[in-house]
C-alpha cells in the first residue's frame, strides 16, 4: 500500500510550521525547511559581534558556499574571530585554493583529518555555526546547495536543522575549543581524540550535547539512546542511513510489541547501497509490525529520533558508523512539547512517504533482490564498520 501525495500536494516544511520551545532557559526552534536553514545561519553569522566558530563536513565550493564565505570575510572585517574546520574527507572535492580569501582575511582555518593516513577511516561528521556562545545552528545539512533547497526541489535533500540560544550554547562551544585544539594545534594523534570523547561530560538538564565517537566502549550517544529505548512504549526514527546491529533491532521489536515503533528510511540517496543495506533489515522488523516508511519527494538526509517525550536532533544516522565510530553531535531534549512537535513532523513526512507494509515487501524483495540487499549490508553495515575499528584501535596502539 502507498500511503502519500502527488507532487501537487506536498508540503513545504517551512518556518510557519515550527515554533519556539523553552528547555531549561534554552530557545529551541527546529529548522525543516531547506531555504530557511541557509537565512538563518546567514543571519547567525551576521549578527555575530565576538566570536564564531564553525564545522562542517561538506563545505562546497557553490553558490551557497560562496555566500557563507563572504559572510565570513564580511564578520572578519568587522573584528569578529572566526574559526572554520571542515572534514578532509567530507570536503575532499573542494578546492584549498576555495578557502584562502578566508585565510588572506585573518580566519583560522584547518582540516580535520588532512593529517592522517587514514582520514577516509575516522571522520568527523558533526555540524555546527556558533554565534558568540550564545547561538548556534545544528543538524545534518551540509554547506552545499542541495542542502539549503525547497520542499518541490527533487534534486534537493530534505533535512533539519535546529536553532538553539542560550546557556546551553556556551558548554558547546568547549566542546568546540577542544576540537580546534586538536585539530589546529596538535599532530591530530588518535589516541587524543580518543581521549576529548570518552572525558565529555553532558552534565544534567532536560537539554544535553551527547558526542559520538571512536572509543573502546560505547560513548554518549551510543549509550544514552540505548537506555532511552530500552523501556519506551512509542519509538518514530528518521534515518537516512539505517543499518544498526542486531542490538538496536531487538530494541526496536520490544518497542513495536508493547507500542508503536515508526522508521521512516530513505526512497532515493546518493549511495545506492546504503537503502539495500536498510531493507536488508525490513523482514526482522516487520515481523513485530514495526510501521516502515520510505520517503519519497525528496533525498532524504534528515536524522531524527522521538522516544516517548525525548527528542534527538543533530549529525548521527541510525548506522554502525554513526553510533560507534564517527565524530557526531546530538541534542537530547526531554520535553513533550518539543517531542510533540518533532513527532508532527514526522507525521507529515510519513503522509507523503512508501508504506512498506509485508504485501509490498514481499513483491519488492525477489531473491536476486535479497541477495543484493545482503551485500549491501554486509558493505556498509559489517565491513566499513570492522575494518574501520581494528585499523584504528590497532593504530592507536602504535602511538
Amino acid at each position: 500500500m502507498t500511503i502519500g501525495m502527488n507532487q501537487g500536494q506536498q508540503q513545504d516544511f517551512s518556518a510557519e510550521a515550527a515554533r519556539s520551545h523553552m528547555v531549561d532557559g534554552n530557545m529551541l526552534r527546529l529548522l525543516p525547511g531547506g531555504c530557511e536553514r541557509l537565512e538563518v545561519l546567514i543571519d547567525l553569522i551576521e549578527g555575530a559581534r565576538r566570536r564564531l566558530d564553525l564545522y562542517y563536513y561538506i563545505f562546497a565550493k557553490d553558490d551557497c558556499g560562496e555566500r557563507i564565505v563572504d559572510a565570513l570575510i564580511e564578520a572578519r572585517n568587522r573584528d569578529v574571530a572566526v574559526t572554520l574546520i571542515v572534514d578532509a574527507f567530507g570536503s575532499a572535492t573542494t578546492p584549498s585554493a576555495f578557502f584562502e580569501p578566508l585565510i588572506d582575511a585573518g580566519v583560522r582555518f584547518a582540516w580535520f583529518g588532512a593529517r592522517r593516513s587514514t582520514r577516509y577511516l575516522i571522520r568527523n561528521h558533526q555540524k555546527m555555526a556558533i554565534a558568540d556562545g550564545a547561538r548556534v545552528v545544528i543538524g545534518g545539512f551540509n554547506c552545499e546547495r542541495l542542502y539549503f533547497g525547497k520542499a518541490d526541489d527533487v534534486a534537493a535533500w530534505c533535512d533539519l536543522g535546529l536553532l538553539v540560544e542560550g546557556p546551553l550554547v556556551a558548554r558547546l562551544r568547549e566542546w568546540f575549543d577542544d576540537m580546534a585544539a586538536w585539530t589546529l594545534d596538535t599532530e591530530q594523534r588518535f589516541r587524543g581524540l580518543r581521549r576529548i570523547v570518552r572525558d565529555w561530560q553532558p552534565g544534567e538538564g532536560r537539554a544535553v550535547w551527547l558526542m559520538g565517537g571512536p572509543t573502546r566502549h560505547l560513548n554518549g550517544w551510543a549509550r544514552r539512546v540505548k537506555r532511552d529505548l530500552e523501556s519506551a512504549r512509542r519509538l518514530d526514527l528518521v534515518a537516512a542511513y539505517f543499518s544498526p546491529g542486531g542490538g538496536m533491532i531487538r530494541r526496536m521489536n520490544r518497542i513495536a510489541r508493547r507500542g508503536i515503533a515508526r522508521l521512516v528510511t530513505a526512497l532515493h540517496s546518493d549511495n545506492g547501497a546504503t537503502i539495500g543495506a536498510a531493507r536488508y533489515l525490513y523482514a526482522r522488523l516487520l515481523r513485530t509490525g514495526v510501521g516502515i516508511f520510505e520517503y519519497r519527494p525528496q533525498k532524504l538526509h534528515m536524522k531524527l529520533i522521538v522516544i516517548d517525550g525525548i527528542a534527538y536532533v543533530g549529525s548521527a544516522n541510525f548506522d554502525k558508523r554513526s553510533l560507534f565510530i564517527n565524530l557526531e553531535l546530538m541534542l537530547r531534549v526531554e520535553d513533550e512539547a518539543f517531542a510533540a512537535e518533532a513527532r508532527a513532523l514526522i507525521d507529515r513526512m510519513v503522509s507523503e512517504s512508501r508504506h512498506v507494509d509485508e504485501p509490498t515487501y514481499a513483491r519488492m524483495s525477489g531473491p536476486l533482490r535479497k541477495i543484493i540487499w545482503w551485500f549491501d549490508y554486509l558493505l556498509v553495515g559489517v565491513l566499513d564498520y570492522t575494518v574501520t575499528r581494528r585499523l584504528n584501535f590497532r593504530r592507536r596502539t602504535r602511538k
